[in-house]
């Protein structure tokens, strides 16, 4: 099985590291992508969220997480000329919810959650991997945040405008 990774069936999966990203994807109209994820209907619910994810191992950066998350979970590459990606040098710390507990080391009960915002050039189609997310869809940003089930999400999505206008004017001071 060249090229492949061999791990004997019975060996666990590791546990995730308390430690992600969250990427708002957005358009210059300030429209976010959202996306479903697939255990919501399994969970009684549906949780339309942002590209989140944890890194793969604790040397990780974040900017190399956030890309990997982003090309994982929707297909669009942070890299292209078209599309900027900005570390929005925020974070969040929170309880994790309960049904995820279980994909954390015994004792894990909080997360650091690093902020990015993405900027593509317009709504665009996204290519989902149907075991993590089920459908994506692009919404105003205030129509985007009452949507998101997570609260950190939501003020993420909320701080957009924000973030926007010193993300200009960083550029303006750059030139």
């Amino acid at each position: 099985m060249k090229g492949r990774s061999w791990r004997p069936f019975f060996m666990a999966k590791p546990f995730k590291i308390p430690q992600s990203v969250l990427v708002v994807i957005y358009t210059a109209a300030l429209d976010v992508l959202l996306i479903r994820r697939a255990d919501s209907q399994a969970l009684g619910e549906t949780y339309w969220q942002s590209v989140t994810g944890s890194k793969d191992h604790a040397d990780e950066d974040w900017h190399s997480t956030a890309r990997r998350e982003v090309l994982e979970e929707t297909g669009i590459d942070c890299s292209a000329p078209s599309n900027h990606l900005a570390d929005w040098q925020l974070e969040n710390v929170y309880d994790i919810y309960p049904q995820w507990l279980h994909r954390y080391a015994p004792g894990v009960a909080r997360n650091t959650e690093h902020l990015f915002g993405l900027c593509v050039p317009k709504r665009c189609d996204v290519r989902l991997n149907p075991r993590e997310h089920t459908a994506f869809q692009w919404l105003p940003y205030q129509l985007a945040a009452d949507q998101c089930f997570s609260p950190s999400n939501a003020e993420a999505i909320l701080q957009l405008p924000r973030m926007v206008q010193r993300a200009e004017r960083q550029q303006e001071t750059e030139r």
